[in-house]
């Protein structure tokens, strides 16, 4: 079993907002026994989440102004997201206000690395766009390796 969880955020029903699910969901099929977590209920739901856990990977959709279906990775733990990275959340608080809840609170687990996917768009309704897709795919490749490491 892996000492990190992965914990995919988003919501499935609005477009590249849910990355985050759609990653978590593939590699609960490839790597079963990894600690792998889905977070669709908003920001906050992540500190439940990773109770219990040294080690964290946060995978979520960002509209930051790039790309579309460029990853950025961030050490969280060690200082706030940017500023400009926002989240295409529909339900709240997003992944930063989440970390700085927790930093505060003294809950943040010892690493957190957040994966921010660039988003296409957040349209109710549509599936993922090819860009963010082919990301998620890159992405699922790199944290098996993560995790089997």
């Amino acid at each position: 079993m892996s000492a990190w969880r992965v914990i995919g955020v988003g919501n499935r029903d609005r477009g590249d907002d849910g990355a985050g699910l759609a990653l978590a969901r593939r590699l609960k099929e490839r790597a079963p026994a990894a600690d792998v977590r889905e977070c669709a209920r908003g920001g906050f739901e992540l500190l439940e989440l990773w109770r219990g856990a040294e080690q964290v990977v946060v995978v979520d959709a960002a509209r930051a102004g790039g790309r579309p279906g460029a990853v950025r990775r961030f050490e969280a733990q060690r200082t706030p997201l940017p500023a400009g990275l926002a989240s295409g959340s529909s339900h709240g608080a997003g992944v930063a206000e989440a970390i700085e809840l927790a930093r505060s609170l003294g809950e943040l687990p010892g690493r957190v690395v957040v994966y921010a996917v660039e988003a296409r768009g957040f349209r109710h309704g549509a599936a993922l766009s090819p860009p963010v897709r082919r990301a998620v795919e890159r992405l699922e490749a790199r944290l098996l390796r993560v995790l089997a490491a």
